[in-house]
Formats: structure tokens, sequence, C-alpha cells
């Protein structure tokens, strides 16, 4: 059996494509309420859809049409019921349904069994009147709730939904400029070959002048995050985040604390389970010391300057925090600067109202960084993607003062 929520992050996919804004947040909000809500029916899951992903009255008949292309025969709700062993969270009205239906444009119950009649989900007084809204939109605002929780305040379950959602958190490349041309209406350069050849037709005038632009490819992602004590309720979210990267992007991805330990290998593989425990016997150093400076030295020396920095734009996750001189931090830096594309550090710590890079780690990494964001909760890492996918080549990058 297909995983719920897994199906369930195709329909903003789907959605997007088709012309309705599902953002990534939203996408994340309604994959958080499908795990929360555990929808006992198609009627349920297509009124979560429409009230966390749907944001003007005009995209409910695309969204119809996009929900029923989905869903229509992909889930036994029947059989998904027996398997997860949930009691149904919303009305009793559907134990004595043998069978749902796939709901339909044109015949979708609205959840009032007084009303005994079919709506139309475009009709907004069908709506209001819906009994099942009060509950989805409850569960919505408990959603949002955690989502601008800092990891470090969650409880283990909530860390565990958390990591579920921010593994199938979309994740787009930021791009780079490729050495090949093609053929552009809207490009900037002329293409003198396509324009000699297309002047045949008109006896060697050049009436139409062919354009060309530059080919666009995925940029290199690297990802570096701190796994020492102080990052610990933040290194076990990331881990998600890289293995989503991995497998998404290609990224490169590694862990340090004392020391700098290369994951790529195997987070990506297999089962999550599988790579998390292969994760941990290969990372001795969890939760301990934490040493920034030698550790991004080493990268820089073994992995970064053989290619696997070389124009990429490159994630250090860490609160910043140095035992060793944080003069090395400063050496690795500015060594890492001239090789990487962008680099984006991300610093729970940044979160506080008050915050100031004081820590002398930190203030000794500022200078060289492009992007600083905090990261701390469901809604920052949305920061963190972001920053991500706009560090393209038309990046302009200003380094920050300490």
């Amino acid at each position: 059996m297909a995983d719920l929520a897994a199906i369930a992050a195709s329909l903003g996919e789907v959605l997007h494509r088709s012309g309705i804004p599902a953002t990534p947040e939203r996408q994340a909000r309604f994959a958080a309420s499908v795990v929360d809500i555990a929808p006992g029916t198609l009627d349920e899951l297509y009124w979560i859809g429409r009230v966390t992903l749907v944001s003007e009255r005009g995209q409910i008949e695309i969204y119809d049409k996009v929900f029923d292309q989905v869903f229509r025969g992909i889930i036994d709700f029947d059989q998904y019921l027996r398997q997860s062993q949930k009691p149904m969270p919303m009305n009793s009205k559907h134990a004595d349904e043998s069978k749902p239906a796939s709901p339909s444009t044109g015949d979708r119950k609205d959840g009032n069994d007084s009303a005994g009649s079919a709506a139309t989900p475009g009709d907004v007084a069908d709506e209001s009147e819906s009994s099942d809204e009060p509950a989805i939109l409850a569960a919505v605002s408990e959603t949002e709730l955690l989502r601008d929780r800092s990891f470090a305040e969650c409880s283990q379950d909530e860390l565990n939904l958390i990591a579920a959602l921010v593994a199938k958190l979309p994740l787009v490349p930021p791009r780079r400029a490729s050495r090949r041309s093609a053929r552009n209406n809207h490009g900037n350069e002329l293409d003198m070959r396509a324009t000699i050849r297309t002047s045949r037709s008109t006896g060697g005038d050049p009436i139409r002048l062919e354009m060309k632009k530059k080919k666009e490819r995925p940029r290199r992602v690297v990802l570096i995050a701190d796994v020492s004590g102080s990052m610990e309720p933040y290194a076990r979210v990331y881990m998600h985040l890289m293995r989503g990267a991995v497998q998404a992007l290609h990224a490169e991805a590694f862990v340090f604390a004392t020391r700098l330990t290369r994951l790529t290998r195997f987070i990506g593989q297999g089962k999550p389970d599988q790579a998390y425990a292969k994760v941990a016997e290969n990372t001795p150093d969890w939760s301990g010391g934490t040493r920034i400076g030698k550790a991004l030295l080493a990268f820089v020396r073994d992995h970064g300057q053989r290619g696997v920095a070389r124009g990429a734009v490159v994630v250090i996750v860490s609160d910043g925090w140095e035992i060793d001189d944080p003069l090395y931090i400063e050496q690795a830096m500015s060594r890492l600067s001239r090789l990487a594309h962008h680099i984006i550090w991300v610093n729970p710590r940044k979160a506080s109202v008050d915050y100031e890079p004081l820590v002398r780690g930190m203030s000794a990494a500022l200078p060289y960084v492009d992007t600083f964001v905090s990261g701390h909760s469901l809604r920052a890492i949305q920061d963190v993607l972001e920053a991500i996918h706009r560090a393209t080549d038309s990046t302009q990058i200003r380094r920050r003062a300490a």
C-alpha cells in the first residue's frame, strides 16, 4: 500500500503545473493535515486539500479536476484504514459506507446529513454549512502552530511528524548557465548560423534575426551539518532534508562534530530507517564537541579543492559554537568562498529576537557568508530551500560584514 502522505504530496505538484499556486508552504500544510487528521474517505481528503491548497474561488474547478486525476482509483480507503488501524477522526456517518466512491467534480457530499443532497464544491453556502470543515480548520491551526515552533521545543512525536514532512518537501535545484547555447526567440545573443540558414529562403537577405540563449543546468548543492550536542534537535530534522537533497538534487552530504564524515554514499539509499542507522554507525562523534574550523578545513582540503565545492551552493548548518581557535574557521571560510558560488549558513540561534553573532566561531564565518538564515522551524526551512533555489547565476554576491 502506497503511503498516503506521499501520494498526497503529488497533488500539490500537479496543481502547481495546472496553474494553481500551490506553494511549498501550502503543500507542507496539506501534508501535515493529512497526517494529523488521517482522512477516512476521499470526501474528507478532498476538503483537507481544498481548505489548505485553494486560495480563490476561481481555482475550485481546476482543483476538482486535478484531485480526481490524482486520486481516482489510486487509494482504496477501506484497505488504508484496516492497515493503519486508526479510528476515523471525523463524523461517524462514513462508517456505513461499504466502499466510498471517488468524489467527482459534480457529486461531493457537503458533510451535513440533514441536507441529504449533493452539493457542488463551488457553492459557498454549502461550503459554510459543511460539518467537516471546522474539524479540518482546527487541525490546520494546530499544524500552523507546530510549523512555527522551534525544533528545540518540540516533543519527540512532534519531531517525528516534522521530519516526515521535511522529507516530502519539494526541492528545486539552483541553475547555472551551460557553455552550450540553444536557439531561443527570447535569447539575448545572435545565432549567426541559424540566421544565415533562414536567409536562404529570402534570397540571402537576413530579414529575420535568429537568437540563442545559454542552456541551463542544475548547479551542485553541498550540505554540511553540525551534529554536535548543541545542535542535536536540529540535526535529526536536517538529516531528512539531506536525504531528500541527495535523492532529488544529487547533492553531497557531510556532517561533523569533532571530525568530518561524508554521508552521500548511504544516506540516500535504501529505506529511511536503514539509511539513518547507517548514518549513526558512521558518525561516532554525534552529539560530541564542536570543531567547526578543522572540519571545514578538512572538507576544503579533501573534497572542495577536488571539485565538490567548485561552483557549488554550499549550505552549512551550525550554531557557530567552536571549541578551537576561530582562526581555523576564518581560514576555512576564506578558502571555501573562493571555490563555492554561494554560501548559505543556517544558524537556529538567529531566530532569537535579540540575537547578535557574537559567538567567536560565527563572527569569524559571517564575512564569507552570502545568505544567513535561521532554519529553526518547519516554516524557517522554507527560507533555506528558497535560498538554495535562488542561488543562480543571476545572484548578486554580497558578503555580509561581521
